[in-house]
């Protein structure tokens, strides 16, 4: 993947998030990574009205999105993005816990990229993550503007 696009984690359990970073790292992965613990911290990135950090439309930007996640939950996020002309095309990775048959249907629905379940078993997640840095390493993504 191109060492300018941005992984953005959006998860609210930090042991998850440090997990995700770290094996992502291990898969070889040097991107920049930026958390957020919850969905209106991602909008607020992508609505460039954060008081931190801001998106920067030259760059490029993959979205990890936790659903179950406090304020906003992620597929709230997923629509929101999914329906704005310019965030449209930053790519989202739903990772989550949730593997109902209903939610994945939902997710794919308002334009999810792909969807991942986290498994309960800690190097099965581990596993999983590092699959994903090796996915994140060939894949192409657009600036966001």
């Amino acid at each position: 993947m191109n060492k300018n696009v941005t992984i953005i984690i959006a998860e609210d359990d930090e042991g998850h998030a440090f997990l995700i970073k770290r094996n992502l790292s291990k898969s070889g992965l040097i991107n920049p990574i930026i958390h957020f613990k919850d969905g209106d911290e991602v909008l607020n990135f992508f609505k460039q009205i954060s008081k931190g950090e801001l998106a920067d439309p030259g760059k490029g930007y993959i979205v990890l999105l936790d659903i179950k996640m406090p304020k906003v939950d992620g597929t709230e996020v997923l629509e929101k993005m999914k329906s704005d002309q310019v965030l449209r095309k930053i790519p989202i990775i739903m990772i989550t816990t949730t593997d109902a048959p209903a939610e994945v249907e939902l997710c794919h629905k308002l334009g999810c990229n792909s969807y991942i379940v986290k498994p309960i078993d800690y190097e099965k997640f581990i596993d999983v993550v590092k699959r994903l840095g090796y996915f994140l390493e060939i894949v192409e993504i657009p600036n966001a503007g």
